[in-house]
């Protein structure tokens, strides 16, 4: 793989099912495991055959959207990126022909609110013209599904099936070894109006490439991690403390309790409270005569005499107890502040 490759990323959706976080910030800058989630995702391409060889293109809503050039420039100043509004919610492939200008070449196309745990290393040598990264699950008519012959070729994708027939399911990462075949076909199933609920799916799109005589095949993973509601939000945080992703704080006041894994901002100040398990707890958080237990603070918060459990704080949100024996749920977006 000796072109550029570009690597897209869509995050224009409105992000309602992680409300109310997301009336303030866009989705992928939402905390987990110590730093938001787009974080995470960036770091998934460390494996690449040749990360130096790579631009960005980062697909953003209208609303919120204008949050992301910044924190990449501020964050990652050496990547080259590019960024593309999409005004209308008109789904996956919708995005993707707003960004075909810089669509030529091999291509990587990876969902914002998707983790997984993969080495990309092969696709130096990929001879395919496309692959879909898969995990069989146990239901999977949520999602959508890829059938694959008995040579492990793809032969169509499904949104959403009615029936278990298959259960590898399509996690949204995506190979394509030449962007303008998928193009094309995009540009077929607009001009079609293969459209579904006023979106035009992705899955459709790849099944159109297949039906002309695209080659692609699947690449299953055993960690797939999602960010895109808050109980898998919740969930992600767990798993990746789980898996390394936790730190062990240098000072601890005398009086509070450390249960891990835990992450823990070193500028978080900790009185007299107990931190744990699977808390994620972001920079200059003060906590006091508290509990907090599977739950993510993000930056500056307040919480006194309160016991947290399941729950998500926005920045500087305050919360005032009267006590921390019963664990209650608590979520509220940035500066928010209440009193129980």
């Amino acid at each position: 793989m000796t072109e550029t490759l570009k690597i897209i990323i869509p995050m224009a959706g409105w992000g309602t099912r992680m409300r109310p976080h997301t009336w303030s910030k866009p989705k992928p800058l939402i905390s987990v495991a110590g730093k938001p989630s787009l974080d995470h995702l960036l770091d998934m391409f460390a494996t690449l055959p040749d990360h130096r060889n790579v631009e960005f293109i980062f697909i953003i809503s209208p609303y919120l959207g204008e949050q992301i050039p910044p924190y990449i420039d501020e964050h990652y100043p050496r990547i080259k990126t590019h960024f593309v509004v999409q005004p209308e919610m008109k789904g996956q492939s919708h995005a993707l022909w707003l960004a075909r200008e810089y669509l030529h070449g091999p291509m990587l196309l990876v969902f914002s609110d998707t983790l997984l745990e993969t080495d990309f290393s092969f696709l130096a040598h990929e001879k395919s013209d496309g692959v879909a990264w898969v995990k069989a699950v146990p239901d999977p008519r949520r999602f959508g599904v890829a059938e694959v012959d008995k040579d492990g070729w793809i032969t169509r994708l499904i949104e959403k099936p009615m029936t278990m027939e298959s259960n590898l399911v399509v996690v949204g990462c995506y190979y394509f070894k030449d962007a303008k075949k998928l193009l094309v076909a995009i540009k077929e199933q607009i001009k079609n109006e293969l459209i579904l609920k006023g979106e035009y799916f992705l899955t459709d799109a790849i099944t159109l490439m297949l039906k002309s005589g695209a080659k692609m095949r699947i690449q299953k993973v055993d960690v797939w991690l999602d960010t895109g509601t808050i109980d898998a939000t919740l969930e992600t945080n767990r798993l990746l403390l789980k898996r390394g992703k936790s730190n062990t704080p240098l000072q601890i006041d005398p009086n509070t309790k450390i249960i891990e894994p835990v992450f823990i901002h070193p500028s978080a100040k900790i009185i007299n409270s107990t931190i744990g398990p699977y808390a994620s707890i972001g920079p200059n958080c003060v906590i006091t005569d508290s509990c907090v237990e599977d739950s993510i603070l993000e930056e500056e918060v307040q919480v006194t005499a309160t016991a947290l459990k399941d729950s998500i704080i926005g920045n500087q949100a305050k919360i005032q107890g009267r006590s921390s024996d019963n664990p209650i749920t608590v979520l509220i977006g940035d500066n928010s502040s209440i009193k129980l």
